[in-house]
């Protein structure tokens, strides 16, 4: 696992200079705490430091290959042994144990077309130095991300995080007001897009070829393919789960997994038991707030197993000291506080000597575990018998009696026209847009016409529309939750900020065209969800916890941030002043949903998340464009490998 970075020149006689690679390298240590290398040219800087994980002595990047490429690559292909074999027999040799080496010399061999054979999550730059070419690959689900901008000249500037691009010296920071609007439609920035205007990230399957200062193809090497199959699938889930499972705990270092004590996280846990052994290393939050809180499931489960179990216990504190950090990482505005907890989880793990994690996302969406699966059901029924209201009564069960008022079926029935293609996302979107609400009259004008609906309504495929409403569920879910945020801010940015690898067996693709074969009851069954999964993990688990309804993972929002232990600066950010100043909301409507919220009378998750949705903004525009704007700063390590491009001859230090 790296972070990754880089600048291409269009043209000669501007060099790269090494202080803009240092000032990368710098940005990405936290992604690569164990060094960092330097590749460089006249018309060419490449930058990647390295989470050493497999072959811990060597595989150091950037990486030149005999053929003259360099390579920068960040994440893990599992099936790298599996390649080197075959490799070996067309007569190649390495030098490392490496998987770096394995892509490398694949994309060598066979050009894009080895992409196909990857199972992995990655990201990557190939520079090929005599047809002056750049191309940036992002894996099948983005779960590695990869960040790029285009400048004036025709330079192109990358990195696995915005904070390096922006540490280039050659991109400016300025807010992107579409990114910003995804983010309170469907909770994060859509590739292409991200929150800063010219800045954008490589969507999952992308991959982007420039060439002497012009990008000559941008697109997809891989789509999902969410239509379910003509047959069932022949391949045993079990048996598919745990190769999966099995590729994703190779490591040279201690891995372990997060238990949150649903059916996902227990089921890969009991998976991983199987592998590792009594020594598996697992790791809960607990919450004070029996709300939000699951650890007597995960006990169970961790005790049934008999595992290493570590419970980080988190306060409303905790997460209001972390949460500025948070936003930083992530580089956009947040709806949710779930970022700052996962992150405080991936240094506790770190700190019990773990530095690979697996997890469980990718479950829900592939098997049909949330409730919006069974909500695209409900609506549909209610549309066609308005008596069926009770078709609303076993919806989001953990939000409470509150919630689910009067107004709960009048809230599904109300969301918006029926032949809408993002039907079945209406209610969320309603829900998360109280933070467009807030918006300042200029911003409003400015997207007039551009809303973050009517642009992904443009962006979905042309065979959308041939989709069932739960296939087209899976692909929202894919495109507008699992990516924007859940592998981003709550993921890949909260694992990485502590040098912690997150890895996910549900997203193999293998898994994924699995789940895509199956018919619909074997994923979801009247008001049972993941019914193939749950079958799986009845063999491994014990009943309570195979039956166990769904909670989705929640952290508390508005309760941090109000009363007497809150911290100063939330005061600070939110005063008219402070909001007129970073010119994205209306000072008098944030200032009435501060009273409600600091009186406790914020009216449910709406004004929870609007709440969040304006702090973190407030702190990610002074982070960035105000007074908390921080100069980056060199890295003053000596890297591990200097590559001097224009020589044959390689520098090599370690």
């Amino acid at each position: 696992m790296c972070g990754i970075a880089g600048i291409v020149r269009a043209g000669p006689g501007r060099p790269v200079e090494e202080p803009a690679l240092l000032r990368m390298a710098a940005s990405l240590r936290h992604r690569g705490p164990d060094g960092f290398g330097l590749a460089r040219g006249q018309a060419v800087g490449l930058v990647s430091t390295r989470l050493a994980i497999l072959d811990l002595s060597h595989g150091w990047q950037p990486m030149r290959s005999q053929a003259g490429s360099v390579l920068v690559y960040n994440g893990e292909v599992y099936n790298h042994a599996e390649l080197r074999a075959e490799l070996s027999r067309e007569g190649a040799s390495f030098r490392t144990r490496t998987d770096t080496e394995v892509v490398h010399a694949m994309l060598d061999r066979r050009g894009l077309d080895a992409l196909a054979a990857f199972n992995g999550q990655f990201a990557l730059g190939l520079w090929e130095p005599d047809d002056q070419r750049l191309t940036l690959v992002r894996d099948r689900f983005g779960v590695r991300p990869l960040h790029y901008a285009l400048t004036a000249r025709g330079d192109l500037v990358f990195g696995s995080e915005v904070t390096a691009v922006l540490a280039s010296g050659e991109v400016s920071a300025a807010p992107d007001l579409e990114g910003i609007d995804d983010v309170f439609t469907t909770w994060g920035p859509r590739p292409p897009r991200s929150a800063f205007r010219g800045i954008g990230q490589l969507r999952p399957g992308g991959v982007l070829v420039w060439e002497r200062g012009r990008i000559v193809r941008e697109g997809l090497w891989w789509r999902p393919d969410v239509a379910c199959r003509d047959a069932e699938p022949t391949t045993d889930l079990g048996d598919l789960l745990r190769s999966s499972v099995g590729l994703r705990l190779q490591a040279d270092v201690r891995v372990g997994t997060y238990l949150s004590g649903g059916l996902d996280s227990s089921l890969l846990t009991a998976l991983a038991r199987e592998v590792i052994g009594p020594d598996l290393r697992t790791f809960s939050l607990a919450f004070e707030s029996a709300q939000y809180d699951e650890s007597a499931a995960q006990q169970r489960v961790a005790g049934f197993l008999g595992t290493q179990h570590h419970v980080l216990h988190i306060s409303a504190r905790d997460i209001a000291a972390g949460f500025r950090d948070a936003v930083l990482h992530a580089a956009t505005p947040l709806v949710r506080t779930g970022p700052v907890c996962m992150a405080q989880l991936a240094r506790f793990a770190r700190e019990h000597g773990v530095t690979v994690v697996a997890t469980g996302e990718g479950a829900d969406e592939l098997f049909w575990g949330y409730d919006v699966f069974k909500e695209v059901l409900a609506r549909r029924a209610y549309l066609r018998d308005p008596e069926l209201t009770s078709a609303f009564d076993d919806l989001y069960p953990h939000l409470g009696h509150r919630a689910r008022g009067p107004g709960w079926q009048h809230a599904f029935a109300a969301a918006g026209p029926a032949d809408d293609p993002l039907f079945s996302h209406q209610v969320r979107m309603r829900a998360t847009g109280s933070v467009a609400a807030l918006y300042a009259p200029d911003v409003v004008a400015e997207l007039d016409g551009q809303s973050s609906r009517e642009r992904l309504r443009r962006s979905l495929p042309p065979e959308f529309t041939g989709w069932t409403d739960l296939q087209r569920t899976t692909w929202l879910e894919l495109h507008t939750l699992l990516e924007p945020y859940l592998l981003a801010a709550q993921g890949d940015r909260a694992a990485m900020t502590h040098g912690v690898e997150g890895r996910y067996p549900f997203l193999d693709h293998r898994v994924f065209d699995h789940a895509m074969s199956l018919r619909p009851d074997r994923k979801l069954r009247g008001s049972q969800d993941k019914a193939v999964l749950r079958e799986l993990a009845a063999s491994v688990l014990p009943a309570e916890i195979t039956n166990r309804r769904k909670q989705p993972y929640r952290a508390p929002e508005v309760a941090p941030f109000v009363g007497p232990d809150a911290p100063e600066w939330v005061q600070d950010s939110l005063t008219p002043t402070a909001v007129r100043a970073a010119g994205l909301f209306d000072p008098t409507r944030v200032e009435a949903l501060m009273v409600r919220c600091g009186g406790g009378r914020a009216l449910g998750q709406r004004e929870a998340m609007a709440f969040v949705g304006v702090l973190s903004t407030q702190v990610w525009s002074e982070q960035h464009f105000g007074a908390g704007v921080v100069a980056p700063e060199q890295e003053a390590r000596r890297p591990r490998v200097f590559l001097e491009l224009d020589d044959e001859r390689a520098e090599a230090t370690a």
